[in-house]
């Protein structure tokens, strides 16, 4: 499989500029599954509901999303993108995979983190998997959101849910996730796809500084890649999905048949 990551700075409350940056990163590029980052239509430092309203869009109807599904038809591949979702008057830190046939999937983040909290309302979708297709076989996916890989119950949702890769869009300012996908990936066994943005956004008087750095974790724990802190790049490396679905540790150790689920309770 030819998976990986588009990574760049998204034009705050620019929809048509970030889709047009998009567009011209992956020209040429083959793939069969890419990640976009966190709120890749909208950018991150919102400072008034206004902002939220002129930026986010309807799902599936979206302009945004629209332009993705135009992409992954172009392309043949599948595309995960974090982007601003309204919904029943309310905004959702989402992310969508989206499927040359056209079919839409939608995770809501689950775990907001710091001012995100004012703007958009808790994710209500759950951690959920979905097939796509690759060489004529089923490839199972999960999604989840930047801050979620704190929480290490949410990438191991998905694994115990079946996910063979862990999509990823983040925004992420603090210095750790980078090195903790490592874990995440090998306490699962899993492909991890951690699509991150770069850059600076300065708005209603605070800033945050992006870190760029986005990676790729096979499920042993290797860097398959690891991106530049700043600049825009689309990465796209072989993958063997199948190498997922081996658990063992040692021959005497497969690591979801050896839970103590009896031992876990609070």
């Amino acid at each position: 499989m030819k998976a990986g990551y588009l990574q760049f700075k998204p034009e705050f409350c620019d929809p048509d500029a970030n889709i047009d940056r998009i567009k011209r990163l992956v020209k040429g590029k083959e793939f069969d599954l890419l990640v976009l980052p966190e709120l890749a239509n909208s950018g991150y430092l919102f400072s008034s509901f206004d902002e939220l309203s002129k930026t986010s869009e309807e799902l599936p109807e979206g302009k945004f999303c629209k332009a993705l599904q135009e992409l992954s038809i172009d392309h043949n591949g599948y595309i995960v993108s974090g982007i601003c979702e309204k919904r029943g008057g309310k905004y959702y830190n989402s992310s969508i995979l989206v499927s040359p046939e056209g079919k839409i999937s939608i995770y809501r983040k689950t775990h907001l983190f710091s001012d995100e909290k004012k703007w958009f309302a808790p994710g209500d979708t759950g951690f959920s998997v979905c097939d796509i297709i690759d060489k004529g076989k089923s490839v199972k996916v999960g999604m989840m959101i930047c801050y979620d890989w704190i929480y290490p119950e949410s990438a191991r949702t998905l694994a115990l849910k079946g996910a063979q890769i862990i999509c990823h869009p983040s925004n992420l300012v603090m210095p750790y996730c980078q090195r903790a996908m490592f874990t995440r990936a090998i306490e699962n066994r899993v492909f991890t796809i951690t699509a991150n943005r770069t850059g600076k956004e300065t708005n209603g008087g605070n800033e945050l500084n992006f870190t760029g750095g986005s990676v790729i974790v096979d499920p042993k724990g290797n860097y398959l890649h690891s991106g530049s802190i700043e600049g825009d790049e689309c990465i796209i490396v072989e993958l063997d999905p199948a190498e997922a679905l081996n658990k063992s540790i040692t021959p005497n150790n497969k690591i979801f048949q050896d839970r103590r689920t009896d031992m876990y309770s609070l």
